[in-house]
């Protein structure tokens, strides 16, 4: 018998929970590109966007996915045959390096594995090799999504300056953008990309380049950009449809500023707070439960962890059958682990993520707690008891605590 018969909740990480005053706003009939209240309002999503990346700095908008955001930072800023640095700490680290090699960009890769944050002095070791300064930018991702860990942006910030080396500082906020704390200026970032699909709440197909003064000087220097991917009109247009090179995806952009009021509303300071008292709950329960059982944290040092996602593992096939229990019974739907192995080898059934980003509250996050509860008892899986009088006890003390 299912009980999941109600309202599904979608508890992956992006596309995340969309708010009801979102699809309230995108529900209409096509407006006029030309002139009038979309492009009003079109020009006043830009000092919101950079508020909630925290930068003066300006953005470019981008009909796309985080990976045409991926390619529009690197053609704006990186010549074919220059060189990256990129620091993989999971998937989505190798992704970006992969899209720059398709650009005809070198990248040099220092993996840290699918368990453990960037080493900045495995950094800083390869910033001071490079006595040439051949590297332009080192690609680093805030968080990643397939291994839920948080990496330390500021310290990579520090490096570059303690070495006096002058590539620039990219950051992939695709998965943490007003989820974890992110201060684009004030860590001293370059070019941060991000998309729509997480923490701003949006369908997919937005991204967003959000680039420095420095970084607008490396675009400068190019002897040429795609006409498509060139932030240069996009980021200071004339005519309205520079902002997106065409067409403007006007249905997202009603939706955008839905979302941005949400957050305006709530202040980010706010929103940084929610996520991190939601993210404990989790912790609390997981770890509860895998005190006695196959159930693991996969990144154990909590200071090193997501308020976005959360990765675990819990053993082959342990991971793909509580993930069909969970959405088939209770109208749960949970990550998979992605990029943890293959998709062909038996291992890749004994890892799941839970995704806690954008539009989520505690009876959200406690009802998807107490359906994996559920499934891990109904499908005999040893777990230590008392999960969720953990999760409620991290979320009556958050409720307690100021952010």
């Amino acid at each position: 018998m299912s009980l999941a018969n109600g309202r599904a909740y979608l508890a992956i990480p992006g596309p995340s929970v969309m708010p009801e005053e979102v699809l309230r706003a995108m529900h209409r009939a096509s407006p006029n590109i030309y002139e009038g209240a979309l492009i009003e309002m079109t020009a006043g999503l830009i000092p919101d966007l950079r508020a909630v990346a925290r930068t003066k700095g300006r953005v470019a908008i981008y009909i796309a996915n985080g990976h045409g955001a991926w390619e529009a930072a690197l053609a704006n800023t990186v010549a074919p045959g220059e060189r990256v640095l990129v620091p993989a700490t999971g998937r989505f680290g190798h992704g970006w390096a992969e899209v720059a090699q398709l650009q005809g960009i070198a990248p040099e890769i220092i993996d840290f594995g699918k368990r453990s944050a960037v080493d900045l002095d495995r950094v800083e070791a390869a910033l001071r090799a490079d006595t040439a300064h051949e590297i332009r930018a080192v690609l680093a991702t805030h968080v990643d999504t397939s291994t839920s860990v948080l990496n330390d942006i500021k310290g990579l910030r520090d490096v570059l300056d303690a070495v006096g080396h002058p590539a620039l500082l990219m950051a992939d906020c695709i998965a943490s953008l007003a989820c974890d704390r992110f201060e684009m200026d004030a860590w001293g970032v370059d070019v941060m990309v991000a998309a729509s699909q997480k923490g701003l709440m949006v369908p997919p197909g937005l991204g967003f380049v959000f680039f420095s003064d420095k970084a607008a000087a490396a675009r400068a220097r190019l002897e040429r950009v795609s006409r498509y991917w060139d932030w240069t009109g996009r980021a200071d247009p004339e005519m309205f449809y520079q902002y997106f090179g065409g067409t403007a995806p006007t249905h997202h952009l009603y939706g955008l500023r839905a979302a941005l009021d949400l957050i305006a509303a709530e202040g980010i300071e706010a929103i940084w707070h929610r996520h991190e008292v939601l993210a404990r709950a989790i912790w609390a329960a997981c770890e509860t439960w895998g005190s006695t059982g196959p159930l693991e944290m996969n990144i154990a040092d909590r200071a090193l962890r997501s308020h976005a996602v959360t990765a675990l593992r819990i053993g082959a096939p342990h991971g793909s059958a509580l993930r069909a229990w969970v959405q088939e019974t209770t109208g749960v739907t949970l990550g998979i682990g992605l990029g943890m192995a293959e998709p062909g080898d038996p291992a890749w059934h004994g890892f799941f993520r839970i995704g806690h980003m954008g539009h989520v509250n505690a009876h959200m996050i406690l009802g998807a707690l107490g359906a994996i509860e559920a499934g891990l008892v109904a499908l005999d899986i040893p777990h230590g008891a008392g999960g969720l009088a953990a999760a409620a006890a991290e979320v009556a003390r958050g409720s307690t605590v100021a952010g």
